[in-house]
C-alpha cells in the first residue's frame, strides 16, 4: 500500500493550497481517509477524516470553517483543500487511510490507523 501526497509549498498568510493525496494497493473505496500534520517539537494532530463514500465529514476546531476534505473514488485520490493559512498551520502534513467505518476513529487512534502515507511541507509565512 502506498500513500502519496503532494501539493506542499511555501504561501503567505491568507493564501490557499490544496493537497492531494493518491493510493494505490488497497481498495480506496472501502476505507476512510484523514489528513493530520506534525508541527516541529509537537505531537501529530488530526485534521480532518472523509467516509467511504464521502458522505460523511469531521473536521478538528483548529480547522474547521478553513479546510475541505474530498474525495474521488474514481481517481483512488484524497483531497485536502485549504483556505485563510496562518502561519500556524506551518506543518508537514500526513494523508492516512483505515478500513473503519467509523471515522471519528482516526480523530484520536493514531496509532490503530492502518496506513500512513509520507509527509508534504506545508510552510505559511506571515
Amino acid at each position: 500500500v502506498q500513500l502519496q501526497a503532494c501539493g506542499g509549498g511555501v504561501v503567505q498568510a491568507g493564501g490557499s493550497l490544496r493537497l492531494s493525496c493518491a493510493a494505490s494497493g488497497l481498495t480506496f473505496s472501502r476505507n476512510a481517509l484523514g489528513w493530520f500534520r506534525q508541527a516541529p517539537g509537537q505531537e501529530r494532530e488530526f485534521l480532518a477524516a472523509i467516509s467511504w463514500g464521502g458522505g460523511r465529514t469531521i473536521y478538528s476546531d483548529s480547522v474547521k470553517g478553513r479546510f475541505t476534505i474530498s474525495r474521488d473514488n474514481d481517481k483512488d485520490t484524497v483531497y485536502l483543500q485549504m483556505n485563510g493559512l496562518k502561519p500556524e498551520d506551518t506543518a508537514v502534513y500526513y494523508c492516512a487511510a483505515d478500513s473503519t467505518t467509523h471515522i471519528e476513529t482516526m480523530t484520536r487512534h493514531y496509532h490503530a490507523i492502518d496506513y500512513w502515507g509520507k509527509g508534504t511541507l506545508v510552510t505559511v509565512s506571515s
